[in-house]
């Protein structure tokens, strides 16, 4: 079972709350927690893109850096963990996505892969004028199937002649080609998007919410599996959860008590308003689900709150779903966190008895 992580690469990581832990990304802080997953034999670690924050008192992701130019100083000082950069792809050209990713392998030494970003937040694209209009909402998948063929004729060809409704290679180079496979990471939760994950991607991410509900993805994860039967491909679901962990439940479930009561109501509604311009978002869609936020915790993310062998014993349930290749982690406090899991967590799970935890 991969275990990885969701780096801190936007203050306050993935709590909206004016109670929880505040802090603001650096390479320091990101290099620690990655130096420490692989440390600890996590697999991944996967940053996101965010252009404009939610705001509030908590000024969330009003502070975030740039996921490529992060990852490529990560891959500089790690040797094993593989690491996913965030294309927001109406933000950057298929075939410089493509360079960018043929560097940072050579970098990382066959380490790397891409997560694709169709985008679901309006304003971070009209603050700088290539929004281009609410009818990205219903061809963004299409967009993003010909932005991810561009860059699978660099890395494998050297050249691309594509020709598409968005985007015309004319002889378009790169070179050097990348020494691995950059694998495709894909977030697709509507119709349209697990068609798209099934078609392109390596792995999806297959969401649920809830506090202490570890299975509560097995139905996303089952119709990932269905889209994946149809385009007769073997695509990895991966799961993420938040983990507030401490050394009893009663802990645990008061820092998560204190999060919420800290709750920002004005980034969240924020979040809230800009899901909701996508007018056409099916049921099982992120924009449609971003409207239910769990407590503090933003995103449709799971929630784990417990003691480290609560945690542990609801982190197996997870990698039990069948389907499941794959759990991503984000935390609390990523200052104490990463230690926490690799000593105290990671060693009561029995879906990791084979990772040497040094």
């Amino acid at each position: 079972m991969d275990i990885g992580v969701f780096i801190p690469i936007g203050s306050n990581g993935w709590l909206i709350s004016t109670t929880s832990p505040q802090y603001k990304p650096s390479w320091a802080l990101n290099r620690d927690v990655v130096v420490k997953a692989e440390k600890y034999g996590m697999n991944f670690a996967l940053s996101m893109t965010k252009l404009r924050g939610f705001g509030g008192k908590s000024e969330f992701w009003d502070h975030a850096m740039d996921s490529f130019t992060l990852m490529a100083g990560l891959a500089a000082v790690t040797s094993k963990i593989k690491l996913f950069a965030s294309t927001a792809v109406l933000t950057l050209p298929p075939a410089i996505v493509a360079r960018m990713s043929a560097t940072i392998d050579d970098i990382s030494g066959g380490r790397f892969g891409v997560n694709i970003v169709s985008g679901w937040q309006e304003a971070e694209y009209s603050q700088m004028g290539i929004w281009p209009g609410e009818e990205h909402f219903a061809r963004r998948y299409q967009y993003c199937a010909e932005y991810v063929q561009v860059m699978n004729e660099l890395w494998a060809k050297g050249t691309s002649d594509f020709k598409g409704d968005y985007f015309t290679m004319e002889d378009c180079k790169l070179s050097p080609r990348p020494s691995s496979k950059i694998e495709i990471v894909c977030a697709g939760q509507s119709g349209g998007g697990m068609a798209f994950a099934a078609q392109y991607g390596d792995y999806n991410f297959c969401m649920a919410s809830g506090v202490n509900t570890p299975t509560a993805n097995a139905a996303s994860v089952a119709r990932l599996a269905d889209a994946a039967a149809k385009s007769g491909r073997d695509v990895g679901a991966y799961v993420l959860f938040m983990v507030i962990a401490a050394e009893t439940d009663e802990a645990a479930m008061a820092n998560w008590k204190l999060y919420n009561a800290g709750a920002d109501p004005e980034a969240l509604g924020w979040m809230v308003e800009q899901a909701s311009a996508d007018k056409n978002a099916d049921a099982g869609s992120t924009a449609a689900t971003l409207q239910i936020p769990e407590g503090a915790v933003n995103t449709n993310m799971g929630t784990l709150v417990g003691s480290y062998e609560s945690v542990a014993s609801m982190l197996d349930e997870a990698a039990a779903v069948p389907g499941v290749k794959g759990i991503m982690l984000c935390f609390d406090d990523y200052t104490t966190a990463i230690d926490a899991f690799g000593q105290r967590i990671q060693p009561l799970m029995k879906c990791r008895e084979d990772v040497l935890v040094a």
